[in-house]
């Protein structure tokens, strides 16, 4: 599998579970960038305990294919892979192109996305568009977000327009991982010498019984003057149910300390976000 981002990572999870062996690689130096650095760092670990071949710093340079069918895969730093399939995941542009927008007078962007307002609206006032084809957030959920407040402005005579803050999302990888708000490494890049990190790295309870070496992640990002939680991020099976929540708590502007006076379900993974009182040390 080529490519570092969501797709990638997902699929190299599903075709190594159904027992493939799966060589991932990427030209970075880690995958799904953009994402807390943390959880990139502990799910590459996680992956590679599972069999997962991952390369990095490196890309394809050719691919032959051999008489019987299989492939050969050159990489740029020489190695070679054998292969029976090789599935390219990086990335895609808007398909904008032949729908007759520019013959209109709609403006795209570099990548052909179609260029809005707050309101979806684009230069052409009869003319809107909303989801992945806009390029803003390319997220399922998003898009019928964009697309209900295009209805309520245009059709419900209440206007509003999305709010792109502290969108809870997940990627489905194996284990999976779940994000909302800022990262490590955005916080501190926009309240400098103000944030608190608190974070947790075990193995669950479950596991004591399977006696699997499978571990979690949990990291909370606070604002040290205000108690306010900037990020949610964890890396588990159930990230993407955990993560919806924590989603909700933070469009309510939760505190450090909101989370700490609320009582854990016990034994879940979850119950460490509400437990956890160490900061980590800078």
């Amino acid at each position: 599998i080529v490519g570092g981002g969501y797709i990638a990572v997902e699929f190299a999870g599903i075709f190594s579970g159904y027992g493939s062996h799966v060589t991932q690689i990427y030209r970075g130096d880690l995958f799904l960038r953009g994402f807390d650095d943390d959880c990139r760092t502990f799910l590459r670990d996680e992956m590679i305990k599972q069999g997962v071949d991952l390369r990095f710093d490196t890309d394809v340079a050719a691919i032959a294919k051999r008489d019987d069918g299989r492939l050969d895969v050159t990489l740029k730093d020489g190695s070679v892979i054998e292969a029976d399939k090789v599935m390219y995941a990086t990335g895609r542009l808007p398909k904008t192109k032949n729908l007759g927008l520019e013959e209109v007078g709609v403006k795209l962007g570099k990548k052909g996305e179609v260029i809005v307002n707050d309101h979806s609206q684009t230069n052409i006032p009869s003319i809107y568009c909303v989801g992945d084809a806009t390029d803003r957030v390319n997220l399922t959920p998003v898009a019928l977000a964009e697309g209900h407040c295009f209805a309520d402005t245009e059709f419900g005579d209440k206007p509003r327009s999305p709010n792109y803050e502290n969108i809870p999302t997940a990627v489905f990888s194996s284990p999976a991982m779940g994000t909302c708000g800022l990262t490590e490494a955005q916080a501190r890049e926009a309240h400098p010498g103000d944030i608190d990190i608190y974070r947790s790295n075990f193995r669950g309870l479950k596991h004591t019984l399977t006696g699997r070496d499978e571990r979690t992640l949990m990291k909370l990002v606070v604002q040290r003057s205000t108690d306010v939680v900037l990020g949610v991020h964890c890396v588990e099976p159930a990230a993407g149910e955990l993560i919806q929540l924590a989603g909700v708590a933070m469009k309510a502007g939760a505190t450090k300390a909101d989370f700490d006076a609320t009582i854990g379900v016990h034994p879940t993974s979850a119950e460490e976000l509400v437990t956890m009182r160490t900061k980590v040390e800078e």
